[in-house]
Parts: C-alpha cells; sequence; structure tokens
C-alpha cells in the first residue's frame, strides 16, 4: 500500500450541498417546468463555463440572446446562486477538520466560479483551515482535465503517489487517476472513513 502523505477534498456535493433546483422553487413552481428550464437554458455545460472563467455577465449575455423570453430566471440563477447552497455536509466537514487537527496535509481542488467560491469560503469557516486550495475559475482549468491536477500538485509541493483525491464525481476521479494520484469516490462520509481506514489514513 503506497503511504498517503496528502489528502486533497473537492467541495461542491462533498463538503456543501449543491442543487441549482432549491433556487428555482418559487420562480418555477411546476417541477416539469422547472425541470425544462435546468436542462435547456441554464444547463450544466453551460455552468461549468463559470467554472472555468467565464464571466456571469457573458454567461447571461449568450442564454438571453437564445432565450429572451426566459431573461429573468436566466439573471436569478447568479442572484439566487446562495440558495443553491443551503447547508454543509456536517459530517463530511467532520472528517476534514480531524484530519487536519491530527496533522494531515489536506488541502482542495474545486470547480467553482471565482465569486461565488469566495461567497462560499465567507459562509462556510471551515473553507478557510485546509492548507490551500486551487479554485477553477481562478485558474481557468477544470477538472477532469490533465493540467488542473498537475497545477495543484505544483502550487502545493504534492508527490501524486502520494496524493489521496476525494470527489463526488467518477469523471473527477479519473482524472486525478490519470495524474498518478490515487482517488476515491464520494458517496458519503461513512463510505468514506472506510475509504481512509483502507489506505491507512485513520
Amino acid at each position: 500500500m503506497t503511504e498517503i502523505r496528502h489528502i486533497v477534498f473537492d467541495i461542491g456535493r462533498v463538503l456543501i450541498h449543491y442543487d441549482p433546483d432549491l433556487a428555482y422553487r418559487d420562480l418555477i413552481p411546476d417541477a416539469d417546468d422547472r425541470r425544462w428550464f435546468l436542462e435547456t437554458v441554464t444547463t450544466g455545460d453551460w455552468n461549468i463555463e463559470q467554472d472555468r472563467g467565464r464571466s456571469w455577465p457573458d454567461a447571461e449575455a449568450l442564454l438571453v440572446a437564445d432565450f429572451p423570453d426566459h431573461e429573468p430566471n436566466i439573471r436569478a440563477f447568479r442572484q439566487n446562486w446562495h440558495r443553491m447552497v443551503p447547508h454543509a455536509y456536517d459530517d463530511s466537514v467532520a472528517i476534514l477538520e480531524a484530519l487536519i487537527e491530527d496533522g494531515h496535509d489536506v488541502t482542495m481542488l474545486t470547480n467553482f466560479a471565482t465569486d461565488t467560491f469566495a461567497e462560499a469560503r465567507e459562509r462556510f469557516a471551515f473553507l478557510r483551515k485546509p492548507r490551500g486550495v486551487t479554485v477553477s475559475g481562478e485558474c481557468r482549468l477544470i477538472k477532469p482535465d490533465l493540467e488542473i491536477y498537475e497545477l495543484h500538485a505544483r502550487t502545493f509541493g504534492l508527490n501524486p503517489r502520494h496524493t489521496l483525491f476525494i470527489d463526488d464525481s467518477a469523471k473527477n476521479v479519473e482524472g486525478a487517476k490519470s495524474a498518478r494520484w490515487q482517488a476515491v469516490q464520494f458517496t458519503d462520509a461513512g463510505t468514506l472513513k472506510d475509504d481512509l481506514k483502507r489506505l491507512g489514513v485513520l
């Protein structure tokens, strides 16, 4: 078993809850209409470009041009972003904090727009506890592309073979493995604890 010396956490759906549907339940009460809007207008592919560094005004302008009748709801995506992240996962946060307190080297690597990450770090104090973070919107690289893992390793002096990555996305886990990191897919805190014990971290 290769010793784990560095532990890297994803954030969304690992440490904090994220669900765009929550921001639109009042704005688009009908569930089918709301699903259509999120799957056709403010899609995941559209949103990921803000994580890559595209500005919200530019992003909104693109959609308004294609869906002018939906302009208020398009602009509501950023305006109501705080409603998409209503709470942290306390059991996952407890694991992160315990690892730090036990002296493990903990950093974070996240796909996040620059401004929404700044907002999240103000709301959730535990995001300031790890040694550092690589934010996709700041470096304009994005998981699962190899370059962002390599950048994170260089920035924080990580040995890839001795680095463990924790992410809810199977694609991002595979991206980390392509960078020669060890990686586990997050499903829940209990499973994460089991993974950490199996890998000799706990």
